[in-house]
This record gives C-alpha cells, sequence and structure tokens, in this order.
C-alpha cells in the first residue's frame, strides 16, 4: 500500500477545495445478490445520464469481479488496484466513455481487491475528492452482498438504488442488506428498481413486496420505487456487442425504461451539505455549504 493512499483520512479534517467546484450527487446501484442486472443497469444509467447533458462519471466499485469495462468494450492501463498500489494517480485511472463519460475501472480476478480492509474502502472514497473534474453525477457499481465495500459505498453515496429481480432470494436478500445499511450505516432512504420484469405490474407486486417487509421490521427505512426494466433481448444483444443498450438500440424495451429512470434521476437536487460521515466528495460539499451561508 502507498503511502500516498490516505486511508484514514478524516474528510473534515481536509481544507475545502476552492469554489469552483459544486457538489455531485453520487448513487450507489446494488443489490443483495448477483445475478439481477445491477452492473448493466450501472453501466446503462451512466450513459443515459451522460447522454442527457449530464457531467458524469461511473465507478466500478466491485473491487474483486470487475466487469464495467468489458460492457463497455474498453482496455484499461490503469485500474483501481493500480491506484490502491500507488502505481498510478486518480487521473490516470479515467477513462473515457459515450457522450464524455467518465469510467474509473476496478480489476478483476485479484483476491486482495476484494478483501481490502475498512479503513482501505474509506481511502478510496476520500480519494475521490482529489478529482479535478466538474461533475453533475457520480454512478458507483457496487458488488453484491453485505460485505464492508458494499456498504461503506452506499453510506457514502446520497442516494442508493436497490435492483431486485423475480427470485425469491433477490427479495429476501434485498431486505437483508437494506436491514443492515439502516442499523449500521445509518442509511434510511433506499430506492428501488425492479429488473428483467415481463410486464410492468410484476416490477409493481416485486417493489410492493419488499416494501412490505421493510415496512413492517424496519419502520425507519423510506423505500421509493424508481421503476421497472423489462426483460429484453435487445439488452442481451447489446451485451454481446460490448454496448450500453440505451446506445446499441435506443429504441428497444428496456432502453425506454432506464432513459425514464434517468430522467427521473435527473430531477434530484445535488445534496445542500455533507452529513458528517464517510461520503464522496465531501470537500465539494462543504465549500458549497460555506459559500452557501
Amino acid at each position: 500500500m502507498s503511502p500516498d493512499f490516505p486511508l484514514e483520512t478524516n474528510p473534515r479534517d481536509t481544507p475545502p477545495l476552492a469554489g469552483a467546484f459544486h457538489p455531485v450527487r453520487v448513487i450507489a446501484v446494488t443489490g443483495g445478490k448477483g445475478g439481477v442486472g445491477k452492473t448493466n443497469l450501472s453501466v446503462n444509467l451512466a450513459v443515459a445520464l451522460a447522454e442527457m447533458g449530464k457531467r458524469t462519471l461511473l465507478m466500478d466499485a466491485d473491487l474483486g469481479l470487475a466487469n464495467v469495462d468489458v460492457l463497455l468494450g474498453l482496455s484499461p492501463k490503469y485500474t483501481l488496484a493500480d491506484l490502491v498500489a500507488g502505481r498510478c494517480e486518480l487521473n490516470d485511472v479515467l477513462l473515457e466513455g459515450p457522450d464524455g463519460l467518465l469510467i474509473v475501472p476496478a480489476s478483476s480476478g485479484f483476491r486482495h481487491m476484494a478483501e481490502l480492509q475498512p479503513a482501505e474502502h474509506v481511502g478510496l472514497v476520500n480519494v475521490f475528492s482529489e478529482l479535478q473534474h466538474e461533475l453533475d453525477v457520480m454512478i458507483v457499481d457496487t458488488a453484491a452482498g453485505i460485505t464492508d465495500s458494499v456498504l461503506t459505498f452506499c453510506q457514502a453515496a446520497q442516494d442508493t438504488i436497490v435492483v431486485v429481480c423475480d427470485e425469491p432470494a433477490s427479495i429476501t436478500d434485498a431486505y437483508a442488506l437494506i436491514k443492515v445499511l439502516s442499523r449500521e450505516r445509518g442509511v434510511d432512504r433506499v430506492h428501488v428498481i425492479a429488473n428483467m420484469v415481463r410486464d410492468p405490474n410484476e416490477g409493481r407486486k416485486l417493489y410492493e413486496k419488499l416494501a412490505r417487509v421493510c415496512e413492517r421490521f424496519l419502520g425507519d427505512v423510506a423505500l421509493h420505487y424508481l421503476g421497472a426494466v423489462p426483460q429484453d433481448d435487445w439488452l442481451r444483444r447489446a451485451v454481446q456487442r460490448q454496448q450500453p443498450v440505451v446506445k446499441a438500440y435506443p429504441g428497444s424495451p428496456a432502453s425506454r425504461a432506464i432513459n425514464e429512470i434517468a430522467r427521473l434521476t435527473a430531477r434530484w437536487q445535488p445534496p445542500a451539505s455533507a452529513r458528517g460521515n464517510v461520503e464522496f466528495f465531501v470537500e465539494r460539499m462543504i465549500s458549497a455549504r460555506g459559500v452557501a451561508a
């Protein structure tokens, strides 16, 4: 581990950046289990936002089994593994995708990246405050499950999207993830996307099933339904072509659904200030709060 990597920096101890930057809306996309289409949604949501003119960064935070670069047909020279090892700086890791989308690729097949210590996850969050790019939104594609990295990246985002599909284990594991996020990390607001559904009614029923369980056992967590993405052969074809479906087949059912979700998220206001815990781009939020005051 490079001594320059800020493992245990307290964001509140760092002076704010100059007033050129504004707060960044950070959205973590996660799921209780693998196989729910989380990464495909992250990639296409980020591309859709960039296409709308939002200055967008997509971070692959599945640190041990990364595949954002594969879905976009990119060949990174450096990844987050090189950053953590001190072989490069954050700007060296950045790739450019469609419509100016910035991408931070992770590594695949490096077990030590999947086994980083909690302080190292916090360090990864903090290092993003050094990014000298003007951004509107950052999409963080987390790993599946309830590992420390998933919890930390969701805690550091302003919004968390949980992806579910029509499998009993998907709903059960999504509930378990929301429960841990709420009780251990103070995340009290979660957005839900139903993926690979047969029709919109199925998506709404999946959400309501999860919402009933959360309302019964986690009364202090607010769930919001963002919509459903249908099962779509065009999306499968786009994956085979290593292209986002919103670009390869913009008229497909999946593309229309993802673009509608992107329009909803684009209306979310950026955070006015930092919450005071681990958080992406915290200096920019503190700076904005100082300017507002």
